[in-house]
């Protein structure tokens, strides 16, 4: 596997600006929505199909 070269007078550093507090807070709440349904999800029993011939 090759490493990619940065090109000269190219940088492939981004910087994006500071978060809001309103931005952090929906961030967090998104998060744990997600962590909350995925829970719900995993609850959920498996059962096995048993086909008789």
């Amino acid at each position: 596997m090759n490493l990619i070269k940065e090109p000269k007078g190219i940088d492939f550093i981004i910087q994006s600006p500071p978060l809001t507090e309103k931005e952090r807070n929906e961030i967090s709440e998104f998060i744990a929505s997600r962590k909350a349904k995925k829970n719900i999800v995993k609850k959920i029993p498996k059962t096995k199909v048993i086909v008789k011939k």
